[in-house]
């Protein structure tokens, strides 16, 4: 399985940014497809998660946040509005087959995603 994240970059509070996350490797409409977020010196923070059609958000990213799917093209998509400071972080997608996306942050914290994309880096200027 292959994950690669496009789409991050520097962006003024206020503003809005797309990530894509495209998939190979993989059976893609089996597995919940989620993004995640580090930023520096914090812990890998669940963002949002989406299986078939039932999504999941963190707090952070409920009301402003909203994920997709294109199971022609293979690819999870994450729209983010009003951007703010602190969502500055690199973020990374990730892909699970035996989970939902209801339970897709439990399975990062034990350890049991089957595969993660390299992160793309989304910086929030105040």
């Amino acid at each position: 399985v292959q994950l690669q994240a496009s789409g991050g970059g520097l962006v003024q509070a206020g503003g809005s940014l797309r990530l894509s996350c495209a998939a190979s490797g993989l059976t893609f409409n089996s597995y919940a497809l989620g993004w995640f977020r580090q930023a520096p010196g914090k812990e890998r923070e669940f963002v949002a998660a989406i299986k078939w059609s039932v999504v999941y958000y963190g707090d952070s990213a409920k009301g402003r946040f909203t994920i997709s799917r294109d199971n022609d093209k293979n690819t999870v998509y994450l729209q983010m509005n009003s951007l703010k400071p602190e969502d500055t972080a690199v973020y990374y997608c990730a892909a699970d087959r035996g989970t939902t996306a209801q339970n897709m942050a439990l399975s990062s914290r034990v350890g049991r995603i089957d595969a993660w994309g390299k992160g793309t880096l989304v910086t929030v200027s105040s």
